[in-house]
């Protein structure tokens, strides 16, 4: 009996585990809600590394890894990659595209948060769509500057930044009334690729807001890389 190992970590990554059944595997980090619909079975929680990860994958009989993980999950997906090795099965995995600059963008690239900070200076009231990140540096805040911070949860904030928990998809007139109540002069955001959070770049694009965006990681190349959840379906159907 083939099994399948689903790590997931992206939006298309559960359309993908509603297609499998009772033998396969569906593998959540523990950030977010875990879906209790699914026929397969659903797996909470790390390994220990890419050692662990292929012990894990030794045990259950595992034949196909599937990384489906964040385009920024780099350590995951490398672990992915390890393990898949020292187990000697295939890995394949789902690379969503990355947003590309449309005519009208301002778009700053920035490779780390020392890099983020700098390129904040002339800012006053951000907006932060990196998740959770930002919180570990809530008390070195400018004076001049005002934080609102998104994520999927709400967490306690300060005086000079309020958390947001939201989760997407989000509509382009939801985003265009946030920009306007909190003055948002900088949207902060991953370079996700995801649709479901795509209106937050049209809506600065429409109001000159620059982006300030964190550079993608390089991530560890698979036997098979798809772009498509429809295409890396079909390659399952077949494998």
């Amino acid at each position: 009996m083939k099994r399948i190992l689903l790590l997931g970590g992206v939006t298309e990554a559960l359309a993908i585990a509603r297609t499998l059944g009772p033998q396969h595997i569906y593998s959540l980090a523990g950030v977010g809600r875990v879906p209790t619909d699914l026929t397969c079975q659903v797996r909470v929680g790390g390994y220990g590394g890419a050692e662990g990860l292929a012990q894990f994958i030794r045990d259950e009989r595992i034949s196909l890894i599937l990384d489906a993980t964040h385009p920024y999950a780099a350590q995951i997906s490398q672990n992915a990659a390890q393990a898949a090795r020292l187990s000697d099965v295939p890995c394949w995995a789902l690379r969503r595209p990355a947003w590309q600059p449309q005519p009208g963008d301002d778009w700053r690239e920035v490779a780390d948060w020392a890099e983020l900070v700098e390129a904040l200076k002339p800012f006053k009231r951000p907006l932060f769509t990196l998740g959770r990140e930002p919180l570990q540096h809530l008390d070195e805040i400018p004076a001049e500057q005002f934080w609102t911070l998104r994520a999927l949860d709400v967490y306690p904030g300060n005086e000079r930044c309020e958390v947001i928990g939201a989760r997407g998809p989000f509509l382009i007139e939801d985003e265009r009334a946030l920009f306007e109540e909190r003055r948002i002069d900088v949207l902060i955001s991953k370079n996700s690729g995801s649709t479901a959070t795509e209106p937050k770049l049209e809506v600065a694009r429409e109001q000159g807001v620059p982006v300030l965006v964190l550079k993608r990681p390089v991530l560890a190349a698979m036997d098979r890389e798809f772009t498509a959840v429809p295409a890396l379906l079909e390659a399952i159907t077949l494998f």
